[in-house]
């Protein structure tokens, strides 16, 4: 079969590798956010007898199907690789064996076809996802939450984001992960407590960690903590006390996502917004603990009580994907900037520092406006 060019010099056709974790991802999109094909081989058989990733696994397993996965995203997509003119891909954080063979891939295929490669920060994909999907302007508040990251940013623009809170230990995923192992549940994690959560009956009492700081940092430590508690305390746990532990799980972390989020509010208006209630504040919900719906739904019911509005990407646009990778690449090839020398960073925060925001509390006290 003979391809046909779908070159088009005012819309570029993006091809993206994502390979920072557990999940190989190609994707092929263009500048109209365009979804040729977003494609992901999961590995959760190859680690689940281990409760986790294992590096080493992972790593290769990337190898040996990112050339199949290639062909196959090309192939649905009715492109050649001649058709591509930009690649993007994953440069970090994540696992350094798998990042390795990503870049690697990615940079090779660059080089072949003398185009343009973005290395891109898993987070910032992420960040910018709920954008491929949605009409959201700038700026607009993050509650990111996956297995390895829990943070609420502002984000200004492409590349300009504030930490307003992050983790202080564990994740909100790798706590669903690390609680589902100790349920006997499958992993990951996070789905496994989903679907056990809906045949609750009864919640029992667990903490809110921080929740009693006016602040928005996150600590679920504790919270991991209290559960293997209880279930050290019970000499057996039957069905139903594994439902009602994973729903009140779920509860809790809901609980302290809802605290956070009201003391983001208020520093959103703070540094952007010249009237509190002028206009409804935009709330991206993303990461991989974004596609559990029952913390979709709560957070939705939430933000219509708090003069906020939620966007959440798809479910498979939560999760780990090239997608997210290659949208991010186009939103910077849009705002002007241009690829370089990519450096592989197993660890690699995208925000800036709060003090930052001190140039637009200056000009929005002056009268310049920031929400678009």
């Amino acid at each position: 079969m003979v391809l046909l060019s779908h070159k088009n010099p005012n819309n570029s056709l993006m091809m993206a590798i994502e390979s920072s974790c557990d999940e190989t991802a190609i994707a092929i999109i263009d500048a109209n956010k365009h979804i040729y094909a977003n494609h992901i081989f999961s590995q959760t058989d190859l680690h689940q007898l281990y409760g986790g990733v294992v590096p080493e696994i992972a790593a290769r397993s990337h190898l040996e199907i990112i050339h199949q996965l290639t062909a196959h995203t090309l192939a649905e997509s009715n492109l050649s690789l001649q058709d591509i003119d930009t690649i993007a891909v994953t440069a970090g954080p994540g696992l350094v064996g798998g990042l390795m063979v990503g870049v690697n891939f990615a940079q090779t295929l660059a080089k072949i076809l003398q185009i343009p490669c973005y290395g891109i920060n898993h987070l910032e994909g992420h960040v910018l996802s709920v954008r491929l999907e949605h009409d959201i302007a700038f700026p607009y508040l993050v509650l990111l939450t996956s297995g390895g990251h829990c943070q609420i940013l502002a984000v200004r623009g492409v590349g300009d984001y504030h930490l307003y809170g992050t983790t202080l230990d564990d994740a909100a995923g790798e706590t669903f992960d690390k609680i589902a192992h100790l349920l006997g549940l499958s992993y990951p994690g996070g789905p496994a407590i989903e679907k056990e959560a809906k045949n609750a009956k009864n919640l029992i009492d667990l903490p809110r960690p921080l929740t009693d700081k006016a602040n928005c940092d996150f600590s679920f430590s504790g919270l991991k903590s209290a559960i293997r508690r209880k279930i050290l305390q019970a000499d057996t746990l039957d069905v139903q006390q594994v439902c009602d532990i994973s729903a009140s799980l779920q509860q809790a972390v809901v609980d302290i996502f809802k605290h956070k989020l009201n003391h983001a509010i208020a520093r959103f208006h703070d540094d952007f917004l010249e009237q509190k209630d002028s206009i409804k504040i935009p709330i991206a919900l993303v990461g991989g603990v974004a596609s559990n719906q029952f913390i979709r739904q709560n957070l939705h019911d939430f933000c219509a009580e708090n003069n906020a509005e939620l966007y959440c990407p798809s479910p498979k646009i939560c999760t780990d994907n090239a997608a997210m990778i290659a949208w991010a690449a186009l939103e910077q090839k849009m705002a002007g900037h241009t690829a370089s020398t990519i450096t592989i960073r197993p660890r690699w925060s995208i925000h800036q520092s709060q003090e930052n925001l001190a140039d637009v509390k200056h000009q929005k006290n002056h009268g310049v406006k920031h929400y678009a």
